[in-house]
C-alpha cells in the first residue's frame, strides 16, 4: 500500500496512509452492506412509488393497459376541485382528524392523571384501557358493528331501557361519523394514556410538593405546573393520532363491508380506493392519494423540523 511521509511536530516523521486507504477503512463504507440495501429498497418502493403516483396523476389513465405519459396535465386535480363528493370526503376527513385527535388527547390525559394518583387496581385499569389499542382495526370494526346493530346491538338495548331509540348508528348520516369517531377514540385513548403516564412519572415529586406548599389546589396544580410540562408528549401523541386518522380506511372498510361507507362517513381514503378499484379511474385515484400524502406531510414535516432544531434527529 502506498504511504506518504509526514513530519511530526517533534521533528520526526510518521507514515500516513493514503486517502484511498482511509476511505476504504472508514466506518461509512464498512457499514454500507447494512444500510445500503434498505436504502435502495426504500428509495425504489417508497419514494419511487410516490414519484410514479404523481406522474400517473397527471395522465388520464383509466381501465387496464399502459398509461399514456405523452400528454400530462393537472386535469385530475381540477376535477377534484369541481367534485362535490371530494369536498364532502375532505370535510369528513378533517372532522374525523380534529375531533378524534382532541378527544383521544383529552380522554388519555384524564385516565393518565387518575392512574398516576395511584388509585386502587391501577395496574388492572391500565391494562384494560390499553387492551383496545392492541386490537387491529378489523377486529375493532367488527366489534362495534355488532354494538351498533339496529335491532340487537347492546347500545340500542341500553337506550331502550330509557325509552329511547332504536337508532341507526351506521345508517343515519347525522350519526354515522360520530359513531365512527367514538369507536376510534375507544381504541386509541389507551395509547395516549400510556404516553401521558410516562411523561407524568418523569416529573420530579418535588414539583408536586412545591405546588402544594404554595397553596395550589389539585386542579390548579395540574393546569399551571404539570400539564405545561407534558407538551412534548402532547406533540408526539398528536402526530401519531393524526396519521392514524388519515389511515382509517381499513376500519371504515370493515365496518361498512366495502369501499362505499354510508352517507356522511366517506373520507378521502375510501374515496380513493373506490375510484381506483371500483371505477378503474386510476389517474383520478392517484390524485386523491397524493392529496392524502400532502396532508400527512403537512402534519409530520413541522414535527420533524422541530425535533431537528432541538437536536433530537
Amino acid at each position: 500500500m502506498r504511504t506518504e511521509r509526514r513530519v511530526r511536530t517533534d521533528g520526526g516523521t510518521a507514515d500516513e496512509r493514503s486517502t484511498a486507504g482511509r476511505w476504504r477503512d472508514s466506518d461509512f463504507l464498512q457499514s454500507a452492506p447494512f444500510w445500503g440495501p434498505p436504502l435502495v429498497l426504500m428509495g425504489l418502493f417508497v419514494y419511487g412509488a410516490i414519484g410514479w403516483n404523481f406522474l400517473l396523476s397527471l395522465t388520464d389513465h383509466s381501465g387496464f393497459g399502459r398509461p399514456d405519459y405523452t400528454d400530462l396535465g393537472l386535469q385530475n386535480y381540477w376535477a377534484m376541485i369541481q367534485d362535490p363528493s371530494i369536498w364532502e370526503a375532505t370535510r369528513n376527513t378533517v372532522v374525523l382528524l380534529v375531533v378524534f385527535t382532541l378527544a383521544c388527547l383529552a380522554v388519555g390525559l384524564v385516565l393518565a392523571i387518575l392512574l398516576d394518583r395511584e388509585i386502587r387496581f391501577g395496574r388492572t385499569f391500565r391494562t384494560v384501557y390499553l387492551l383496545p389499542f392492541a386490537l387491529s382495526f378489523i377486529v375493532t370494526a367488527q366489534f362495534w358493528r355488532w354494538m351498533y346493530n339496529v335491532n340487537d346491538g347492546i347500545i340500542n338495548q341500553f337506550f331502550g331501557l330509557f325509552g329511547l331509540g332504536p337508532y341507526n348508528w351506521l345508517g343515519d348520516p347525522r350519526l354515522v361519523l360520530g359513531a365512527v369517531i367514538f369507536a376510534l377514540v375507544w381504541q386509541f385513548s389507551g395509547y395516549t394514556m400510556v404516553i401521558y403516564l410516562a411523561a407524568l412519572r418523569s416529573i420530579p415529586t418535588a414539583q408536586y410538593e412545591a405546588a402544594r406548599v404554595d397553596g395550589a389546589g389539585t386542579f390548579r396544580m395540574y393546569r399551571r405546573v404539570i400539564v405545561p410540562q407534558l407538551r412534548p408528549a402532547i406533540v408526539s401523541a398528536t402526530v401519531v393520532l393524526v396519521l392514524f386518522a388519515l389511515k382509517a380506511f381499513d376500519f371504515l372498510y370493515a365496518v361498512f363491508d366495502g369501499y362505499r361507507p354510508r352517507q356522511g362517513s366517506d373520507i378521502l381514503a375510501t374515496k380513493m380506493m373506490r375510484e381506483g378499484f371500483n371505477n378503474s379511474e386510476w389517474a383520478y385515484s392517484s390524485a386523491i392519494g397524493l392529496t392524502l400524502f400532502v396532508l400527512s406531510l403537512a402534519v409530520i414535516a413541522p414535527y420533524l423540523y422541530t425535533q431537528y432544531k432541538r437536536g433530537n434527529l
